[in-house]
């Protein structure tokens, strides 16, 4: 099935197209002022390099930006897999509005396919595994929603959309809980959590930074749904899921492993048993694809 961006990540969107013109296009392409002005042309979307596609839902959004006129042709659906040379999309209209817009199209494109083509590799990494890829809050400001949406058309999932939505206590937190509150700082985040819990958005998660695994068994004791073993290797998660399961917590508490993680190694973290891990290079670190707008005039 088809996966499709939902309404707030078509008005992300909508919000960068506004500043992505304006930056682009400014007083208008003096460039293609040299063209007829009634040239039609036809533009062809096409893969350069194997990829995830992601961003063909949006063409027919940039393109009405630009000109009413282009009309969108989806080849392929996000979330397909696109071999070099492989048709995605088309676009077909006024000379002038296509030129325009190609470059801000294949912005987009090349770097949401990037997103998705680096997930589903890690994705695939893990399969069979019992443990699923997350993506982090270390995304390419203003484009947040976006990203996550091309987290999901790789086939990873959405952590915590930002700081309003879902309780992560991190070590930081922890540190001037200790400071302030002159006791153990698991201790004081457990009171806090209790004064907190009841006015929590409606599914949100509470979930807990661990760096030791004697954090970690403190924090077993605590009513949190997700504990994040943070740098630490594959031993000692594999200890920690131990724990955990000995603590009859298996299927009320969902482990999450972050940092030191790569391709490389993804796997044998999966293989810990750990439900989820954390991926930061989702969106921080992955290369846009190579998509080229080849043009065509009648």
């Amino acid at each position: 099935m088809a996966i499709r961006p939902s309404a707030r990540e078509r008005d992300n969107l909508w919000r960068l197209l506004e500043l992505a013109r304006d930056e682009d296009l400014g007083s208008g392409d003096v460039t293609s002022a040299i063209l007829p002005a009634g040239l039609h042309a036809r533009g062809r979307f096409i893969a350069r390099q194997p990829m995830i596609f992601c961003g063909g839902a949006m063409l027919e959004a940039i393109a009405v930006k630009y000109d009413g006129a282009i009309r969108t042709s989806l080849v392929a659906e996000d979330g397909d897999t696109a071999a070099a040379g492989a048709l995605l999309a088309e676009w077909d209209g006024p000379a002038r509005g296509i030129m325009a817009a190609e470059r801000v199209a294949l912005n987009f494109l090349q770097r949401l396919s990037g997103i998705a083509t680096t997930t589903r590799e890690y994705a695939d990494a893990v399969a069979g595994s019992g443990a699923e890829i997350y993506d982090t809050r270390k995304t390419t400001p203003a484009w947040r929603e976006l990203e996550k949406y091309a987290v999901r058309v790789g086939g990873g999932k959405n952590h915590r959309k930002g700081l309003y939505d879902a309780v992560l206590i991190k070590d930081n937190h922890l540190a001037i809980m200790a400071r302030a509150e002159g006791a153990n700082p698991l201790t004081a985040a457990a009171h806090e959590l209790d004064r907190i819990r009841p006015f929590l958005p409606s599914g949100a998660f509470i979930e807990l930074e661990v760096d030791t695994l004697e954090q970690f068994a403190h924090a077993l004791t605590l009513e949190v749904d997700i504990i994040l073993l943070d740098n630490m290797s594959t031993e000692t998660l594999a200890e920690a899921v131990r724990m955990r399961d000995a603590a009859k917590l298996k299927g009320k508490m969902e482990l999450e492993a972050s940092g030191g993680i790569a391709l490389g190694n993804v796997r044998a973290v999966a293989e810990t048993g750990v439900e989820r891990i954390a991926i930061g290079a989702l969106t921080h670190s992955a290369s846009a694809v190579d998509i080229a707008l080849d043009i065509e005039v009648d």
